[in-house]
């Protein structure tokens, strides 16, 4: 496995593979790598020739009073995990390296990322799409997996590589859950032991709207009523928002049908969770 932190290296190293006709996958992280990432991984595994894994804390998608200085961050941890997953390349730049001085050029989905997570959090996924834009133009993957948790940053991105014309493949990966339900996320380490227990109503409030749905539920606000009911009964959670949309357009929905998005995002004093259920036709 080899280590890249120079931006030109990446894109020389990249260039060579493909004229050698190999196949790149490739799966972009922020570190701290958990089982989650580690799926990501196995999938792209099957999909290429030259496997790519970045590791950059993206400092552009943190909000000004955000937890980018605390981010956990652990290379050498991250480092052993990748060569036990067989990871041909690990990509590991500094921020000055991918934001170089007089750095002023970003990418902007409209519309998409102003819903959702977007609303709490209004310059994140501009800096989402910039940063795996210049990814793609330095690893040019053939395919780029991605997780289903972050499921607005997938539909983002896909309709970036689209609008855009990036020549990519994009996957979703299934989330990932502890034996409890509780997503995985690199920030779940940083929940106090009440507020990791009473954490797991994320996905009981998804599960109990499956079962409304399974069980003939159509109207989006009864659904949305009771997951929000299920999510406060924890005492520590705050909603930043329960939203049933169309995962096309993530536009709300009234009455369920072949396909939609249930998302959800709660705090936990200032840790921020986010989970979903997803369903397309």
């Amino acid at each position: 496995m080899k280590v890249i932190n120079s931006a030109d290296e990446m894109q020389k190293t990249a260039e060579s593979i493909r004229l050698q006709g190999k196949r790149i996958g490739f799966v972009p992280t922020m570190g701290y790598l958990h089982e989650g990432h580690l799926s990501l991984m196995r999938i792209a595994r099957k999909q290429c020739d030259t496997l790519v894994c970045s590791i950059f804390v993206n400092p552009t998608q943190f909000g000004p009073d955000e937890d980018l200085d605390r981010y956990p961050r652990d290379f050498d941890r991250d480092e052993r995990f990748c060569r036990e997953e067989n990871v041909d390349i690990v990509f590991y730049p500094s921020a000055k390296e991918m934001y170089p001085s007089g750095f002023s050029t970003y990418v902007l989905v409209e519309n998409l990322g102003r819903k959702l997570c977007g609303i709490s959090r209004p310059t994140h996924f501009r800096g989402v799409t910039t940063i795996v834009a210049k990814l793609f133009n330095l690893v040019k993957p053939h395919v780029a997996v991605f997780g289903q948790k972050d499921a607005q940053q997938f539909l983002i991105l896909k309709r970036m590589v689209r609008d855009l014309n990036f020549d990519v493949d994009l996957m979703m990966g299934p989330i990932i859950r502890e034996k409890d339900g509780l997503a995985m996320s690199s920030r779940n380490r940083y929940l106090t032991g009440r507020q990791r227990e009473q954490a797991t109503v994320l996905y009981k409030s998804l599960c109990t709207a499956e079962e409304m749905i399974a069980g003939g539920e159509k109207k989006a606000e009864t659904i949305l009523e009771k997951v929000k009911t299920v999510i406060t009964s924890a005492p520590d959670a705050r909603i930043d928002y329960v939203e049933l949309v169309d995962p096309g357009n993530l536009e709300p929905l009234t009455v369920i049908g072949d396909s939609y998005l249930i998302a959800v995002a709660v705090y936990f004093d200032k840790t921020r969770l986010i989970d979903n259920i997803l369903k397309t036709d």
